[in-house]
């Protein structure tokens, strides 16, 4: 019968700089361990527990949550460098949701009210927020320990029981390790004897920091990349053994066989630990509307009154569209997000703020263009509302909108004053290691010598996504240097484990986050530069319910409020987009004359040479321009610029394919033709033509060839009914379905593929 163990006590990568034990890596080694659980404990930090729930429950393994917490000599409020330079350690396990939710909280204050050299919480606030929580006494970093290597007993057994007091009976452990240092022996002795004198159990960890034990050397060398030393240099912090890994089942029983009421208590600790994350629920904030209206009847009145000014004309396929993006919007429970989106974008510019036309995939939709949103007719550009937000597919909406770079923040502050400050945070990101930065890293450390640092360096290619490996690939000479050279495949190998672990957090640019309640109720806060945002990275909060939004400041707005400004104080001509048409040749002269320095996108040399080829001579040349002039598209310019120049001579392999690409003279350009391509030919639904951009967009190529099979066929449901007709059934031969797929195909493995919605913000 195998030994039961579970690992409470984890450091992973977001231990930043000094934890090893990569997610995945960690996941699957426990997996291949038979471990049935496993915690995730960083220091002071929550900023990984979501990834490691998700991977862990993929792979059927437990996910335990929580924190070591760093403790205050004092209170969190005192910052004496000569009486709070120095923290504690405290281990804390979320039990369920109202632990995860007091642990959240501790860690937000250790940032926002206790940070001093490290984020700290104290006696009286774990006090508060116990409930929930099971403690572990950590490790010889831990109050007790520290007392009892001091030679202060007494000490250490006040605060165990303290502590034992706070979280509660059966809910505090002291924590035994054994790292074949010889101060743990001496704490251990200690520790077993305060259980037995308090009642205190006892539990058994390994301090892991890394998963296997050659990981040790690697980790040395990050923690040196942390503290700016070397391997060489004597006094630099260092870890006193190679056992801080990922130690198995057995490792641990023959390390504490005096103890196995230890080891037992890591699998009850487990069995109380029963956390689970809701995905599925929204935490729009709440938008008060005007006395007698609902949020959805307001939202339509705006919306009315807006296609009034909007349009001359209201035509009943105006009417239908706005009536079904409501409906829509309604039903996946988005009303609010609109409301408050509004809100902002109407006071930027009830307050002369300027306010970007329209970004990303939001411009596709009839709504936002009557809330002024956006500024893009989405009616004359053959948007797609599905683009945006997909019935068929339920995800988050997701408006960027730019501001004036100077007054963003003025617009930020209106959304704090509004909602409240606690209910609004900016969101956090990471920068990483990229391999060139890894290498020189460890270049250093190891005590190379610049130059050849510097030489292997620039042997990586720059390029979007560019890792070691990728480089070895595609550079000869570095794989020669790699093959033939020692040191640098040292150098090599120890960067490329390395290569893209977080080094730093940040404050995002642009995200802020404004949630129903006090962010704390729902994600862990962190300070940086007196900025407070949210522990969680975009893609985690939208996972989790919370609404982000993009405030992002631009430039360019800027420099053209400015001019403006300038034209109205000067020749007293007021100058209103708004109201102005796409069709003045002397602008496109300009354009085609290669005159673009200091417009937004069209400024490059490349980019002015290619105007000047293309000569567009309406709106829709400068849209498609913009997006073919990126890695991969580049192939289809000539073809442009061709089939431009005589359009007579333009072929479509299907006379359904003319409407669709007539605009961008029969090439491919944008993901919404492929999104109509899938619909007028195959029959597709508008949310499953989403579904297969989705696909295009993240080059899922095994999801496109499956499509493929649809697209040509079609597709029956359980009850034999008609799903998706295919083009076959709509009389579009195999053979011409086949070619047109192939094209799509290509189209997908394009570097970077852009929609209009993208590109009309110019």
């Amino acid at each position: 019968m195998q030994k039961e163990f579970v690992h409470l006590h984890v450091h992973t990568e977001y231990s930043l700089l000094d934890g090893f034990a990569k997610i995945d890596k960690l996941i699957k080694k426990a997996k291949e361990m038979n471990m049935k659980a496993v915690a995730i404990t960083d220091h002071g930090c929550m900023f990984g527990v979501i990834d490691f729930y998700k991977k862990a429950k993929k792979e059927g393994i437990k996910p335990i949550i929580g924190c070591e917490v760093y403790t205050a000599s004092r209170s969190l409020k005192d910052k004496d460098p000569n009486l709070d330079k120095y923290q504690g350690h405290l281990v804390l396990l979320a039990k369920d949701y109202v632990g995860y939710k007091n642990i959240i909280k501790l860690v937000s204050k250790s940032y926002t009210e206790g940070f001093y050299y490290k984020p700290r919480v104290d006696y009286d606030e774990l006090k508060k927020y116990s409930q929930g929580i099971i403690a572990l006494s950590a490790c010889l970093g831990g109050d007790i320990q520290r007392n009892i290597l001091n030679g202060n007993y007494e000490k250490a057994k006040d605060i165990a029981l303290k502590l034992n007091e706070i979280f509660g009976e059966g809910n505090f452990y002291l924590e035994i390790q054994d790292h074949n240092i010889k101060e743990q022996k001496q704490v251990n002795l200690n520790l077993i004897k305060l259980s037995k004198e308090l009642n205190i159990p006892l539990v058994a960890t390994n301090d892991v920091h890394y998963v296997d034990k050659e990981d040790a050397k690697v980790h040395d060398i990050l923690l040196c990349i942390q503290t700016g030393k070397t391997l060489k240099d004597e006094n630099r912090m260092k870890f006193e053994s190679d056992q801080f890994y990922l130690k198995s089942q057995e490792e641990m029983y023959d390390l504490f066989s005096n103890v196995p009421s230890a080891l037992e208590n890591t699998v009850k600790i487990a069995n109380m630990c029963n956390l689970e994350f809701d995905f599925n629920q929204i935490h729009l904030p709440r938008y008060d509307v005007p006395d007698g209206y609902t949020p959805s009847t307001y939202l339509r009145k705006l919306c009315q009154d807006g296609l009034k000014e909007r349009y001359k004309d209201i035509s009943k396929q105006l009417l239908d569209r706005l009536n079904y993006e409501l409906t829509t919007i309604e039903n996946m429970g988005y009303v609010e997000y609109f409301l408050i989106v509004w809100d902002f974008i109407n006071f930027a510019k009830k307050n002369n703020i300027m306010v970007g036309p329209g970004r990303g995939s939001a411009a596709g939709s009839l709504v936002s263009y009557c809330l002024k949103i956006t500024d893009i007719d989405p009616i004359k550009y053959g948007l797609i509302f599905e683009r945006f937000l997909n019935p068929e597919r339920i995800s988050m909406p997701d408006i960027d909108i730019d501001f004036c770079y100077e007054n963003r923040e003025k617009v930020i502050d209106y959304v704090k004053q509004k909602y409240g400050q606690d209910h609004v945070a900016q969101i956090i990101t990471f920068g990483t290691l990229g391999a060139k930065a890894a290498i020189r890293d460890v270049g250093r450390v190891l005590g190379v010598s610049y130059a050849q640092v510097d030489k292997i360096a620039k042997e990586i290619p720059f390029a979007l996504g560019m890792t070691i490996d990728k480089a070895l690939q595609i550079n000869p000479n570095l794989k020669q240097m790699y093959e033939n050279e020692e040191q640098t495949r040292e150098i090599l190998d120890i960067s490329r484990q390395l290569e893209g672990l977080p080094r730093h957090a940040s404050t995002h640019a642009a995200g802020v986050v404004i949630a129903k309640e006090p962010v704390d109720n729902y994600v862990p806060l962190y300070m940086h530069e007196n900025s407070i945002s949210t522990q969680f990275t975009m893609t985690t909060l939208e996972e989790l319910g919370l609404i982000k939004m993009d405030f992002l400041g631009l430039r360019t707005l800027t420099v053209i409020r400015d001019a403006i400004d300038l034209i109205s104080k000067n020749h007293n001509v007021k100058i209103d987009f708004s109201k102005m048409d796409y069709d003045d040749q002397t602008v496109y002269n300009l354009l085609s004359a290669g005159n673009t320095l200091g417009v937004f996108q069209l400024e490059s040399a490349g980019m002015r040479q290619f105007m000047k080829e293309l000569k567009p001579n309406n709106f829709e040349d400068i849209i498609a321009g913009i997006s073919l002039y990126r890695p991969g598209p580049m192939d289809s310019i000539p073809l442009y610029i061709k089939n431009k120049n005589n359009p007579e001579k333009v072929e479509y392999a299907h006379e359904l394919l003319k409407p669709i690409l007539e605009n961008t003279y029969g090439v491919l350009v944008y993901q919404e033709q492929v999104m109509q391509v899938v619909r007028d030919l195959a029959g597709y639904s508008y949310g499953r033509s989403d579904l297969v951009r989705r696909a295009m967009g993240k080059k899922k190529m095994d999801v496109m060839e499956q499509e493929r099979q649809y697209f040509i066929h079609g597709k029956l449901d359980k009850d034999g009914n008609i799903e998706i007709p295919g083009c076959v059934r709509n009389k579009v031969a195999e053979n011409i379905a086949n070619k047109i797929y192939d094209e799509m195909i290509d189209f997908a493995k394009y570097a970077l593929i852009y929609t209009r919605c993208h590109l009309l913000n110019i």
